[in-house]
């Protein structure tokens, strides 16, 4: 029987009395859906899943998302390693907040990392639930910025003079920049979910290069702004990793970040994402 174990944060939740390494049955998926979609993340601890099962449970979820920019691990299309070595000193990856692939036409639903080696400290995954910071905002701000559309690109992380481009020596994610990062893509700032319908905010500053209609000069103060609130530390939840543990959490709903803490350790994960949804 599964049962859900909210974190007590701004969201997350702790899922047991399921078996991932297995086939699911229908009734099993559509329980881990809603709970996904009022918790927007959780997390399934002592699931012992190899890479047949991570992309088992992804196609139940909905099908494989595109990644444009990771090189998959040998042998498999779809799954790729989120990998430093014990040794690298090269920046934090995704140390900043992101919503997975925002940039894209029609960006992934939803994210799964499977644990594959876990450090003994540090390497929390922090989420910011999106409905939450919107809800919370003044009426006057809502109407503000409720209509406005972002301009999103990939051009300052995946470019080749991008933050993971030519100059980013020494890394051993299997990362691919290319010229087709300066490639832009539109959605709205504040959109409803395309399952709850519930609104907010969508992607931020850094894969939102821009505000449609607006100069630069007056964009970026406005993003910046945005950005500090999307942020909020009421809006986060921390999410402490254990061994043999997978997370799925939701594109439409949230942000998320790396961080750090575990210098001299090896730290790995297997990663897929989920297609957009389509009803």
């Amino acid at each position: 029987m599964l049962r859900v174990e909210p974190s007590g944060q701004a969201c997350g939740a702790r899922v047991t009395g399921v078996d991932l390494a297995a086939p699911l049955s229908n009734p099993s998926v559509s329980e881990i859906r809603s709970a996904w979609l009022e918790h927007h993340v959780l997390a399934f601890p002592g699931q012992r899943m190899d890479d047949d099962a991570l992309e088992r449970f992804t196609q139940a979820l909905g099908g494989f998302g595109s990644d444009p920019f990771f090189a998959p691990i040998p042998g498999r299309q779809h799954i790729a390693a989120i990998l430093r070595e014990a040794d690298e000193r090269t920046p934090l990856f995704a140390e900043n907040w992101h919503s997975d692939w925002s940039f894209q036409a029609h960006p992934p639903a939803g994210t799964c990392l499977l644990a594959i080696e876990i450090p003994p400290k540090g390497g929390d995954t922090l989420f910011a639930n999106q409905h939450a910071a919107w809800d919370a905002l003044s009426p006057a701000k809502q109407a503000e910025w409720g209509d406005l559309i972002a301009i999103h690109s990939a051009r300052l992380a995946y470019a080749p003079d991008g933050s993971y481009g030519e100059r980013d020596k020494g890394r051993s994610m299997a990362i691919r920049p290319g010229e087709e990062a300066r490639q832009e893509q539109t959605h709205p700032l504040v959109p409803a979910h395309p399952e709850t319908g519930r609104r907010g905010f969508y992607s931020t500053l850094g894969y939102i290069v821009g505000i449609e209609g607006m100069d630069d000069d007056d964009a970026f103060p406005l993003l910046r702004e945005i950005a500090a609130w999307q942020a909020r530390e009421e809006f986060v939840y921390r999410h402490v990793w254990e061994p043999d543990m997978l997370i799925l959490w939701d594109n439409r709903s949230l942000l998320h970040r790396a961080t750090g803490g575990y210098q001299g350790y090896r730290r790995e994960l297997h990663r897929t994402t989920i297609a957009a949804w389509e009803g």
